[in-house]
């Protein structure tokens, strides 16, 4: 399986260093302008309550097509970039749960579990390596 929780950063590092996509949800209070959510300054990474994902090809060939769209640094939105920030607001959360539940790609099951435990936050980010 390649989605992760971890009760520690050292736990982390141990297992898988830095090389990971961070799965994290946005705590900044909704209505926040787009620009301020993916601003860099806005970003906190190595969460303990994020999800880490330790294969981000794994991760692209199973997930890509659910997590479409999503916002980047710069605006734009688009596929997911592995390299960058990547936002998905609430709703957009609503739409990924319905399509994991749907078609049931590898490893669902931890990360519905994740998403349901952060809905009632302002979206989640998928942070790149």
């Amino acid at each position: 399986m390649s989605f992760h929780v971890f009760s520690n950063q050292d736990e982390r590092r141990a297992f898988c260093g830095s090389d990971v996509l961070e799965m994290q949800a946005c705590l900044l209070p909704k209505g926040t302008d787009i620009s301020k959510i993916v601003s860099v300054d806005s970003i906190k990474h190595w969460k303990d309550n994020s999800l880490y994902i330790c294969d981000e090809n794994w991760f692209c060939r199973h997930y890509s097509a659910i997590f479409n769209g999503g916002f980047y640094n710069n605006g734009q939105n688009g596929i997911v970039d592995v390299c960058g920030i990547n936002y998905y607001p609430p709703e957009m959360v609503e739409s990924i749960i319905e399509s994991i539940k749907s078609a049931k790609p590898d490893g669902y099951e931890t990360l519905l579990i994740w998403l349901g435990q952060n809905k009632n936050h302002n979206g989640i980010y998928i942070l790149g390596i």
